[in-house]
């Protein structure tokens, strides 16, 4: 039996569709060359679905519904029912991009930050694109084994990031960012971890109200990430 030598080639198209929320700061427009912060947002599980008043129950679109003078682009997107961020990475991609074709988006103060699966989502995507974001806050998350981590973790080292879990969470686990954490620490990765003693699942109900976290967020930029980190801190003043 002989064989040939072949070729094989195939155009695909891949349609790539989230609803979000999208919150623009007050004074948004007023200055037309006036570059914006943006945080991107990654909801938990229980918000998934196709009603975007879910998303609003909690986290960053919480806190932009109450504060109208918060100070960055807020895009919240909502996850497929019965999926899990990681399995919409490309979207999420994507999904920047357009807001920075149709925002006056600063490309160097763009944060990421999600709860729960979010957290886990965080985790994900970030390692996919550590280029992209300026800094970090994965809130009772982790790293999923078959997606790398918490070894793929390092790619974040010189990314700041801001961890924050609960320490009797009896969802996901203390242990899940403790251990991304430790695998940030022995590649000298710019990390600070927060732990809330006797606090359970909802970790990030004092989180997204301390403002103390958005002094430091927005101090951070892809073109200084090296900055001291601190190290483990007991509740959210850090």
């Amino acid at each position: 039996m002989k064989q040939c030598a072949c070729t094989f080639e195939q155009q695909v198209t891949k349609r790539l569709r989230l609803n979000y929320l999208l919150s623009l700061p007050k004074d948004f427009g007023a200055d037309p060359h006036r570059k914006w912060p943006l945080i991107l947002f990654l909801h938990g599980a229980g918000e998934r679905g196709d009603d975007l008043n879910r998303v609003r129950v909690y986290g960053i679109p919480k806190v932009v519904d109450r504060d109208e003078d918060f100070p960055a682009i807020a895009v919240s997107p909502q996850c497929p029912a019965g999926s899990a961020w990681h399995e919409h990475v490309d979207a999420l991609d994507a999904l920047l991009d357009h807001i920075a074709e149709e925002h006056t988006v600063d490309a160097d103060r763009a944060y990421l930050t999600g709860m729960s699966m979010g957290g886990y989502g965080t985790w994900h995507l970030a390692a996919l694109y550590p280029d992209r974001f300026a800094a970090l806050v994965p809130i009772c998350g982790g790293g999923l084994w078959y997606l790398g981590f918490p070894q793929k973790a390092c790619v974040l080292k010189d990314v700041p990031t801001w961890v924050f879990h609960g320490a009797h969470d009896d969802v996901v686990p203390l242990s899940e960012s403790q251990r991304i954490v430790e695998a940030l620490r022995d590649c000298d990765a710019n990390v600070r971890f927060t732990i809330y003693p006797g606090v359970g699942h909802d970790s990030w109900t004092q989180t997204y109200d301390n403002p103390e976290l958005y002094a430091w967020l927005f101090e951070q930029r892809r073109g200084n990430r090296r900055q001291e980190a601190g190290g483990d801190d007991a509740g959210a003043g850090g």
